[in-house]
């Protein structure tokens, strides 16, 4: 792996390399004085395509998912929708070593939490997801979820926020019922759909996106999708990594 931007006079001077950990947790720690700070992680083939037959594996590379792990591992919540829990077959976030002293350091639990954002809750409770995570699963809904589904939710051990008044999840009071619990640091891993949600609602922070040097063809979804912004939204690159020919951007908010 190699830095592209920012350029340094040791960036400019060293090879590719295999990045430590750490260095690449401290490339993507969250920035201080700046709570809640939500950042999105996602994948794209040079065609636009954000899945390979409704699954990001196939378009990743071993240093995606070192990215992947590292972004977990300096979250407080995973905030997932539940398309992508069922297609992707989401399990509860491990503890890692690696991370265990940083994660210590700054008063975080062990591992992130996932937070579902579902309006049904239309979910299999039976999952690792909610009978083994090492801290509750959240679940992001509306006031007006079914009843019953809520019930069977906090039966299996899961926590509840509240997020809109109606069936439909609000995602900026999705954003501050997670901050005010404490989750100011969180990172959204899709699906398009959600994200979609998320950059209309103008709550994204941040975009990691992996670029991967592949084409798909067909009629796979874009990372974000839904309708349309009034407005492009601009951001600023705040760093790029390259690895195999696969690039790993950061933009911010401008």
């Amino acid at each position: 792996m190699r830095s592209l931007f920012p350029v340094t006079d040791e960036t400019a001077s060293s090879g590719p390399r295999e990045w430590e950990l750490d260095e690449l947790a401290d490339r993507y720690a969250y920035p201080t004085g700046e709570t809640p700070w939500l950042r999105a992680n996602m994948v794209s083939t040079l065609d636009g395509a954000a899945q390979h037959d409704g699954r990001s594996q196939p378009i990743s590379c071993p240093a995606d998912m070192r990215i992947f792990g590292t972004l977990r591992g300096l979250a407080d919540a995973v905030v997932v929708g539940a398309e992508t829990v069922r297609l992707e077959g989401y399990r509860p976030a491990r503890a890692r070593e690696a991370f265990a002293a940083r994660r210590a350091a700054a008063g975080q639990e062990p591992v992130p939490a996932i937070a579902v954002v579902s309006g049904s809750l239309d979910l299999d409770f039976s999952l690792p997801l909610f009978t083994e995570p090492l801290v509750p699963t959240l679940i992001v809904t509306g006031a007006a979820a079914p009843a019953d589904r809520v019930a069977a939710a906090q039966k299996a051990g899961a926590r509840i926020v509240v997020a809109g008044d109606g069936s439909r999840v609000d995602p900026a009071a999705a954003v501050r019922g997670l901050a005010d619990l404490g989750f100011t640091r969180l990172l959204t891993e899709g699906g398009p759909r959600l994200l979609g949600q998320l950059v209309a609602a103008d709550v994204l922070d941040e975009l990691c996106l992996t670029v991967s040097p592949m084409l798909a063809a067909g009629d796979a979804q874009r990372i974000a999708g839904g309708p349309s912004v009034e407005v492009p939204k601009r951001l600023r690159l705040a760093s790029l990594l390259e690895e195999d020919g696969f690039l790993f951007c950061r933009y911010r908010r401008s």
